[in-house]
C-alpha cells in the first residue's frame, strides 16, 4: 500500500519510521517543558520557567533489488531528530503582581513586546481595582 504525503509516494515502511519518529518528539515534549511547573518560594512570591523549543526531523529510505529474490526487494531507511530546548526567561508572580524576567537581550519589538506583557496586564488590572474602589468610595 502507497501514501502520499505533499505530494510524495510515501511507502508503509517510510510512513511506519515517520510515525515512530513523530510519536517519540511528542512524548518528549509537552506544555510543562515550555512553561515549567510553579516554584514557590514563599506565600507571596512564584517562579515559572519559560523555554522555547525548536525541533527537526528528517526520514528517507529505499527499496533494493533482491538478486537471489526479485519479487522481495530490499528496504533500507532511517531517520533523525534534533531537539534543542533554550531558557527564554522566568515569570514571576509576587502578591497579585507578575513580570516576566527575560534571560536574553531583546532581539526586536517583538520579544519587547512579549516581554512587557505582564507588566501591561498588572497596570490594566490595577487601574480597574482602583476605579472599582473610586466607585465604592464615592
Amino acid at each position: 500500500m502507497k501514501f502520499i504525503l505533499i505530494g510524495i509516494v510515501v511507502s508503509d515502511k517510510i510512513k511506519d519510521i515517520m510515525k515512530e519518529n513523530v510519536d517519540k518528539i511528542n512524548g518528549m515534549i509537552d506544555v510543562n517543558t515550555v512553561v515549567g511547573s510553579p516554584i514557590k518560594i514563599n506565600d507571596k512570591v512564584t517562579i515559572i520557567p519559560v523555554s522555547k523549543i525548536s525541533y527537526g526531523f528528517g526520514t528517507g529510505g529505499a527499496d533494493f533489488q533482491n538478486k537471489s529474490n526479485p519479487t522481495d526487494p530490499f528496504f533500507g531507511g532511517a531517520c533523525g531528530t534534533g531537539v534543542s530546548i533554550s531558557p527564554v526567561g522566568f515569570l514571576t508572580v509576587c502578591d497579585e503582581n507578575v513580570t516576566f524576567l527575560q534571560v536574553e537581550s531583546f532581539h526586536g519589538a517583538l520579544d519587547r513586546l512579549i516581554a512587557m506583557a505582564p507588566d501591561i496586564v498588572n497596570k490594566i488590572s490595577n487601574s480597574i481595582k482602583n476605579r472599582n474602589k473610586d466607585k465604592k468610595d464615592s
